[in-house]
Formats: C-alpha cells, sequence, structure tokens
C-alpha cells in the first residue's frame, strides 16, 4: 500500500455488478469508504440469497480509515452497514434520511449505541484528514441522495452515487445544477459516475408522471389494489397514497421495511399531508372497492408480503378474482425469474398484473444519456471512471463519456486506480490489485461462498441429502433395522429408504470385527455404503449424514 503522496480509487464491489457497492479512497495513506450495500444471489446462486461485499482487505486497514460515508438509502449501498461494520468500526457520514433510515437498522443489529453516526445536513460539508467533502444535491428514488465531491491535495473527483436529474421530484429540491457547474468551473480530474441506464437514450421521466398516471389509473380500478414498489421510494409512497384517496381507498402498508421506512420519513418531516396508513390488522375491515395495499416485495423476495399474498400464504389479506396488483418498480437483474413466477401466481389467482411495461407506473431513479451528457457538461471532469452496472453499462458509460470530451478508464472490483500522480497528460492507470469477493449474509453470519456451509448447501440442493440411524452393540453387530430418511430424493412412500436400510444392515454386518469396533471407521464405511447405493438408483451423489448409536 502507498503511504505517500497518490490519490487511488479503488471498487470493493459494485463495479462489473449490480448491487454491493463499496467504494474506497485512498489519499496518501489515508482511507475514505463510500457506500456499503448488499446484492442478491439470483438464479447463478440459489443457496445465498442476500450477499455483501467482502470487507477483508478494508478490515485490515481500519487503523487508516477515516469514514464511511452513505450517499443514500437504497438497499444496495446500505444494507450492508449493520452486518459489516463490527469490521470496519469506523465513523459513519449520512443525510438527514439516511441517517433515520440507518439507526433502524443499527438497533435492530443490537449496534446503535456503538456507532458514531454523523448527520451530515444536505449540501453539508465534511473534512476527513486529507478529504474535503462537499455534499451536492441530486434527485434519485429515495429523499435526500447526495453527490459527493472529494478535494485533495492531488486534485477533486466527483463522486456522483446513483442519481437522476428530475425536473419534479416531489419530495426534496432538483438536483443542484449549480454546484456542479461551479466545481466543473474549478476544475475536476475524474468524475467516478452511475452507469445503470447507460445504455437507455432520453431522459428518465419524472416522478410527477408517475404520481398523474398513477391517480388516473387507481381511480377507474375495482376491487381490491395492491401496489408494491421499493420501501425507501417516499415519493412513490406518497403518490400512491394520494392516488388512493383521490379514489376513495385507504392505504394499508404491508411490510416491516416499508414501515421502517414511513417512520424515518415522517420523522425527516415528509408525508406530513398524509394521514397515518392502516395497520394490517385493519385491512379487512375495509370494504375491497375503498382498500390500497402498499406492499413490500417488488422483486420477488421469497420472505415478503407480496411473495406470500401471491402464495396465498399471507396471514391477514388475500388477493384473487377482480383484484389488482400493480408492480411500480422495475426488475433488478438477478431477479427476474422469482418476480415473473410471482406475477404469474397472482395471474392464475384471478388479479390482474400490471406492470411498467404496459401502464406509466414507474421511472427510474438512475439517469438515462440525456442526462448522463447534461452532467458531463455542467462538471466538465478530465477523467471518467464509470461504476455502478454490469460490463456492457461501463463500455457504453465509457463511449459516452468520450463523445463528452473525457478520457474514460474502466475498472472492475479489486482494481487499484492511481488517479494521481501521473506522469505528463497521461491517464489514470491500474496500478494494482486487492482482494475481493462477496460473502453471503445467512441470517445473522457472514459465510463464505465458497466455504464448507454454502458448499454443503449447494451440493444438497442438487444432489440431496440422506439421514441414517444405526444401533449397533460394542462388537459392531447391528441391531433392529437402520431408519434412512432422503427428503428430497424420495416420497415417505417409496420402497427404497427400506431397500437401502436393509442393504445398510448388511453391510455393516460384513465389515471385519476390527473396523466395526472404531465408531469413526464404522460411520465412513457406513457412509459411502449408502452414498454408493443411491448413487446407482439416481446417478446422483447426496450428502450423507449418519448417526451412529453404540448400546
Amino acid at each position: 500500500m502507498n503511504d505517500n503522496g497518490d490519490l487511488a480509487f479503488i471498487p470493493l464491489g459494485g463495479t462489473g455488478e449490480i448491487g454491493c457497492n463499496l467504494n474506497v479512497y485512498r489519499c496518501d495513506g489515508h482511507l475514505l469508504a463510500i457506500d456499503c450495500g448488499i446484492g442478491f444471489g439470483g438464479a447463478e446462486q440459489p443457496e445465498a440469497e442476500v450477499m455483501v461485499p467482502d470487507p477483508s482487505w478494508l478490515a485490515e486497514r481500519r487503523d487508516k480509515l477515516l469514514g464511511l460515508v452513505i450517499t443514500h438509502a437504497h438497499e444496495d449501498h446500505v444494507g450492508a452497514v449493520a452486518p459489516l461494520w463490527p469490521q470496519l468500526r469506523c465513523p459513519i457520514y449520512a443525510s438527514p434520511f439516511t441517517a433515520a433510515v440507518l439507526r433502524r437498522k443499527l438497533g435492530e443489529a443490537g449496534l446503535l449505541h456503538q456507532v458514531e453516526l454523523v448527520t451530515v445536513p444536505l449540501g453539508g460539508e465534511v473534512e476527513l484528514g486529507p478529504f474535503r467533502l462537499r455534499f451536492i444535491r441530486v434527485t434519485h428514488s429515495v429523499p435526500e441522495p447526495q453527490s459527493i465531491a472529494i478535494r485533495t491535495p492531488h486534485g477533486t473527483v466527483l463522486h456522483t452515487g446513483d442519481w437522476k436529474l428530475d425536473p419534479e421530484p416531489l419530495i426534496g429540491q432538483p438536483a443542484d445544477e449549480e454546484a456542479f457547474a461551479a466545481l466543473g468551473r474549478e476544475g475536476v480530474l475524474a468524475m467516478v459516475c452511475d452507469s445503470t441506464n447507460a445504455l437507455v437514450e432520453g431522459h428518465s421521466g419524472s416522478e410527477a408522471e408517475v404520481r398523474r398516471s398513477m391517480t388516473a389509473l387507481i381511480r377507474k380500478l375495482k376491487g381490491r389494489v395492491a401496489v408494491t414498489c421499493f420501501a425507501t421510494n417516499v415519493a412513490r409512497m406518497e403518490s400512491v397514497a394520494l392516488a388512493a384517496h383521490a379514489a376513495g381507498r385507504q392505504v394499508a402498508l404491508f411490510g416491516r421495511s416499508l414501515r421502517n421506512a414511513e417512520a424515518a420519513a415522517r420523522e425527516c418531516g415528509y408525508l406530513q399531508n398524509l394521514p397515518p396508513f392502516l395497520q394490517e390488522e385493519d385491512a379487512d375491515d375495509i370494504p375491497d372497492d375503498q382498500l390500497l395495499i402498499l406492499c413490500t416485495g417488488s422483486q420477488g423476495e421469497p420472505r415478503s408480503a407480496m411473495a406470500k399474498i401471491a402464495a396465498d400464504t399471507h396471514p391477514r389479506i388475500s388477493l384473487g378474482e377482480g383484484d389488482t396488483v400493480i408492480f411500480s418498480s422495475r426488475m433488478i437483474p438477478g431477479n427476474e425469474r422469482a418476480i415473473l413466477r410471482m406475477q404469474d401466481d397472482l395471474a392464475r389467482g384471478g388479479c390482474k398484473v400490471m406492470t411498467a411495461d404496459d401502464h406509466m407506473v414507474h421511472v427510474s431513479g438512475h439517469p438515462a444519456r440525456d442526462e448522463l451528457r447534461r452532467l458531463y457538461s455542467l462538471v466538465k471532469p478530465r477523467f471518467s471512471v464509470p461504476v455502478h452496472g454490469e460490463w456492457r453499462h461501463l463500455q457504453e458509460h465509457a463511449a459516452l463519456a468520450r463523445e463528452m470530451g473525457a478520457t474514460p478508464v474502466l475498472v472492475e472490483d479489486g482494481d487499484v486506480l492511481q488517479l494521481a500522480p501521473r506522469a505528463g497528460n497521461a491517464a489514470p492507470e491500474v496500478v494494482e490489485g486487492v482482494p475481493t469477493g462477496q460473502l453471503a449474509l445467512d441470517g445473522e453470519r457472514l459465510l463464505p461462498l465458497d466455504g464448507g456451509v454454502l458448499g454443503a448447501r449447494r451440493r444438497m440442493l442438487f444432489n440431496g441429502v440422506v439421514m441414517a440411524s444405526l444401533a449397533v452393540d460394542r462388537s459392531g453387530r447391528v441391531l433392529g433395522s437402520p431408519q434412512i430418511s432422503a427428503p428430497g430424493l424420495f416420497d415417505m412412500a417409496d420402497m427404497e429408504p427400506g431397500q437401502l436400510a436393509d442393504e445398510l444392515a448388511r453391510a455393516v454386518t460384513d465389515l471385519p470385527s476390527a473396523l466395526k469396533q472404531e465408531d469413526d471407521m464404522l460411520r465412513d464405511a457406513a457412509r459411502t455404503v449408502l452414498r454408493k447405493a443411491v448413487s446407482r438408483r439416481l446417478r446422483k451423489r447426496p450428502s450423507v449424514e449418519i448417526h451412529l448409536l453404540r448400546v
């Protein structure tokens, strides 16, 4: 690690992928982290529902870590703070709304009184060692998103976070374009910028368009109406509630994350023109044509309210023939299969499903190409570093940056991009690499994706598991009949478990006497017999567990 005279950008997550954002800046030996979010396992990693970036490299250097700055309150930027902070143990800096969301997360994790959480006013400034930070107001699908101008002795870097240029954001003010223009006049060495919609021509659209459309749409609907959206999209929450009230409907919130977001929003002075939402238990008392349900689960999360409603397993509410479900969100890459399955279940149950593909019920919170061009024209960075996207997004963003006069530099997670010093007019370059990866968030545990627990879970998922209970006397003679269970491989009524039990008993009986005296050797032999027996029948190699009882 270079301790003297350099400025470097080090993405540890979120560059070349969607989610798991964790970025580090290094200046003269000091470190500054920006964002700390989750990602989803998706179809490629079904054994890991939620993932976080591996912070090991940063944790090993936490004595040099001056702070963690959060740009906004979306889960892919803030969701990993609570599970990873015990390894980082640094102060956290966030806007009032983001801090309110974080306090609830830290409180649930039992960390609230350990973390130094500093609330930074909108447009505020913070000085951390060689980093002088200026927060600049932008718009996004969450209250109080902020870009960060990072001034250092080696030059200024603009870290945009997630942003768009919404002329009518409904909650909060439009982006502070004059602040970006002033920064451009001052001189910007590099802009590290959101690439999510770099493939999309035009403009991302405005929340005001969604509000107008949603009001007209909901007024025409009969029966129960359910809307699902991202919990922290407070402007969307307000739009749905206003549309419901205009249609004579009361609104009930379903899902803990929505309740938490509502509480944080009201704490920060938002949603003041809305009456309190109904509790879940009150919804059943409202006539169908007078009820709107606002619920979590827009991404197909298996334990969300909408997933339970689609599966008809929710304890409080059900939807069916004549009801309507509106998905007021986009599909995060990797979640498509789960979302489509849920929508199919709703349609099979008789619900009409509406999405952004057929109605104006969602606009993206990320900049399309016209907005990217506008920001480049204001900031005029010498160099562009596309982040927050998969490789095709980064490449298209790089091409646009070049058109706008900036020199693009493509990096991916683990690259150490030295921004300064440089010889002459040379572009920044990747000078080294650091170890990166992802961990699965499994309840309150962090598990390596290639570790034993998830490896075993992956094998069980595809090859099944066989559990056998075997009783023997001191000499190793089998007592009674072994009991075998193989969930996911055989049904309870199948004959195969009984046949496997008989085969296991015969094989153990035929083992050498000396081997049967040692418990570990006997377990290993029994495990091998069962694995081979199942393999002959099913051509699978299941995980096998032997419970040996010596009587």
